[in-house]
């Protein structure tokens, strides 16, 4: 079996492209993840994608991920709801400039409490700002990410509010994949 998944390509060219949301009430916080552990990393992957087909990345190895998360440029942010862990964004610089919006959403959970608008806020700038943290790169030039019709059903409106502009669309048969949920036969509830 095979689905019909379409992908849009979204990019910010100027700082002053980003729109913030509002920040949500309550005890919310965003903080970055300074040590590379692929433990957490993959935890925060498989809790904010297992119920939307994020599956390229579960075959990777400990090593794997340890490598990716330790090249310049990869940051991870995380929000946390009263010192729970509720989404994340990971950055990854590219080159020439670029950096990539890799991976953003929010655990289930926590999904519609006016946490993504913040994050993806909040993330966004840090793209704009990665060469302070990581002085060995260009000053960042172009923001970009990609989300697709598999994707929660406020990604693309999230997105065009804080900014971003549609470069590119592109629709594709892919392999309809079993929703893995957080880890191997888990199933979630609402």
């Amino acid at each position: 079996m095979s689905i019909t998944v379409t992908t849009w390509s979204l990019e910010q060219t100027s700082p002053d492209d980003l729109r913030p949301a509002a920040e949500p009430g309550g005890d919310v916080r965003i903080v970055r993840a300074e040590v590379p552990s692929p433990e957490f990393s993959r935890f925060l992957y498989t809790a904010v994608g297992g119920d939307i087909r994020w599956t390229d990345r579960l075959g990777l190895s400990y090593a794997q991920w340890d490598a990716m998360l330790r090249r310049p440029g990869v940051e991870t942010w995380v929000a946390y709801e009263k010192g729970t862990p509720a989404g994340y964004v990971e950055l990854e610089a590219q080159g020439e400039g670029v950096v990539e919006i890799v991976y953003f959403g929010l655990i289930p959970a926590f999904r519609g409490r006016r946490i993504g608008g913040h994050l993806l806020s909040h993330g966004t700038a840090r793209a704009w700002d990665l060469a302070e943290r990581w002085p060995e790169l260009e000053p960042t030039k172009r923001v970009w990410l990609h989300t697709c019709s598999e994707d929660g059903p406020h990604a693309m409106d999230n997105y065009l509010r804080r900014g971003f502009s549609l470069f590119e669309t592109r629709t594709a048969e892919e392999p309809e994949a079993e929703m893995p949920g957080p880890w191997p036969g888990a199933t979630l509830s609402g």
